[in-house]
């Protein structure tokens, strides 16, 4: 079978996922720090040209691996706010669909250590905290799709609701990954559950 030829697009956008996904590898394994970009490189089977050919430096690369993650997600909430349902059916799958999230550890640690870098590294808190502040605004304007579809007016301000929602969402995931043995699948649902009743649908139990 002939073997199809990459466009020069393709070529580039395929280096550019290697290289992404090799750095997730580094940076899991590592830390942001510890991962060189020649690790970088050698693990995704490039140079250190290469490297610098799709990304200015190693800040860049991580941010673009946050949004290619945030993409994922935003994604499938998308596909679950654009389905017909009932406001039963909705909020049902917006809870399942929250209640799966933090039990998904295989990017937790880079948002983990986005944050700490963000603490210690005042150019990287720049990028990162805009990137964030541009996250909670597509998740606003959920919130307020969601609350305009069912009817139901929201508690409090939506930004603040997403700050919320943020927190324990990060919160319930942090305390899962350091003891799955307690904070199991089913109780983070619960608490999830009760959130999402009380302050997200709107209702009394």
């Amino acid at each position: 079978m002939k073997r199809t030829r990459l466009t020069r697009e393709q070529s580039r956008e395929q280096t550019r996922e290697r290289l992404l996904d090799a750095a997730h590898a580094m940076f899991t394994k590592k830390g942001f720090i510890g991962a060189s970009v020649e690790d970088i490189a050698f693990a995704a089977g490039y140079t250190r040209g290469a490297f610098y050919s799709n990304f200015t430096d190693k800040a860049e690369l991580f941010v673009e691996l946050l949004r290619r993650d945030h993409e994922k997600v935003q994604a499938g909430l998308r596909a679950i706010v654009d389905l017909p349902a009932s406001r039963d059916e909705l909020e049902a799958r917006v809870l399942a669909y929250y209640s799966r999230l933090p039990q998904e550890t295989d990017t937790f640690v880079l948002w983990a250590e986005a944050k700490l870098l963000a603490m210690r590294d005042a150019d990287f808190a720049a990028r990162f905290n805009a990137f964030m502040n541009g996250k909670r605004e597509e998740l606003k304007a959920y919130i307020e799709e969601f609350s305009a579809r069912v009817g139901t007016p929201l508690p409090m301000d939506p930004e603040i609701l997403v700050i919320g929602l943020v927190a324990l969402c990060d919160g319930v995931q942090l305390l899962g990954t350091a003891d799955p043995q307690r904070i199991t699948a089913p109780l983070v649902e619960q608490v999830l559950a009760g959130f999402f009743s009380r302050v997200v649908f709107g209702r009394d139990a």
